[in-house]
């Protein structure tokens, strides 16, 4: 089976400043990005999408694209505010990009077959690219559409270093009910998540599943995100300045309108990224110990 990894890669990146997706942290010199793109190949995708600003194309093409293309299939997608439906214009105090489904919808026009989707500057490993990829290559004859979520421990999402925002996953018999977005703190050996939508903090268990925004789709997610797209535009007239359209909240929607199930594969995988500047010596120690193991080549691409 075709399968694509799209990759989003137009964030910000706010809190860590600069383009932090090229970011070295490999013993040659790789990027997070390099590790998830070696983990894809060898666990079935034969495409990449990368969705990036068109200001960072040269810069992306330089230094990832060139040394992956004769690999695997690469294509290019750019997330513009001025991407929108007809009828409708870009705020002029608008700045940040309009959000995780929107970017996904900037790709419809190059990807015709199952697709999953990662944020660039988030170390997934390679566990989680089996376990999706085998959810891929499922058969599923039921009249919804079925999605996949990579589900993670909590406690293998964590940084040392602050705060994270994870969505906390509620489930019923391993499909989601819904994702709390939550901030997620570990105070002495208690984990507490404080939800972002009722504000109210609750304690949660290692173990307990959160999403990393590692999901996989049919293609027929980018006429749904379209279609609710207009409606999101309207819902919020008085706040589009600022406001994000978000996969977890078109998931949401779809699960509750009956549009789809969203299977959560749970993985033992560990992630890590560099959400805080400090974060990167924890990461290139990270990966440092894994290439030693084995896991990787000290020089992934040769």
């Amino acid at each position: 089976m075709n399968k694509t990894l799209l990759i989003l890669a137009a964030g910000m990146g706010s809190r860590f400043g600069g383009l932090k997706q090229l970011e070295p942290v490999g013993p040659s010199g790789e990027f997070i990005i390099d590790y998830s793109i070696y983990d894809a190949i060898r666990c079935g995708f034969n495409k990449i999408v990368f969705i990036i600003k068109k200001e960072n194309y040269e810069i992306f093409r330089e230094t990832i694209g060139k040394r992956i293309e004769d690999k695997i299939d690469v294509k290019y997608v750019f997330q513009e505010l001025s991407n929108l439906p007809s009828g409708y214009s870009v705020p002029d105090n608008r700045i940040k990009p309009w959000g995780t489904a929107h970017a996904i919808l900037c790709a419809k026009d190059v990807i015709n077959e199952p697709f999953a989707i990662i944020n660039a500057d988030d170390f997934y490993g390679k566990d989680a690219y089996r376990v999706i990829s085998e959810f891929m290559d499922k058969k599923h004859d039921g009249s919804k559409e079925e999605f996949g979520l990579v589900g993670y421990k909590v406690i293998n999402t964590l940084t040392l270093n602050g705060t994270v925002k994870r969505g906390v996953c509620v489930l019923h018999d391993n499909h989601l009910v819904s994702l709390d977005e939550s901030v997620i703190e570990k105070r002495d050996n208690d984990i507490y998540a404080t939800s972002l939508v009722t504000n109210n903090e609750y304690k949660i268990t290692n173990d307990t599943l959160v999403s990393m925004n590692m999901m996989s789709f049919t293609p027929n997610i980018f006429k749904y995100i379209e279609d609710n797209f207009k409606k999101f535009l309207d819902e919020n007239k008085d706040n589009l300045d600022s406001c994000e359209y978000l996969i977890p909240s078109v998931l949401s929607k779809g699960i509750k309108e009956g549009y789809c199930n969203v299977s959560v594969i749970k993985t033992n995988s560990k992630w890590v990224g560099v959400t805080y500047k400090e974060d990167k010596n924890d990461v290139v120690e990270y990966i440092k110990n894994i290439v030693e193991e084995g896991e990787y080549n000290s020089n992934l691409w040769k």
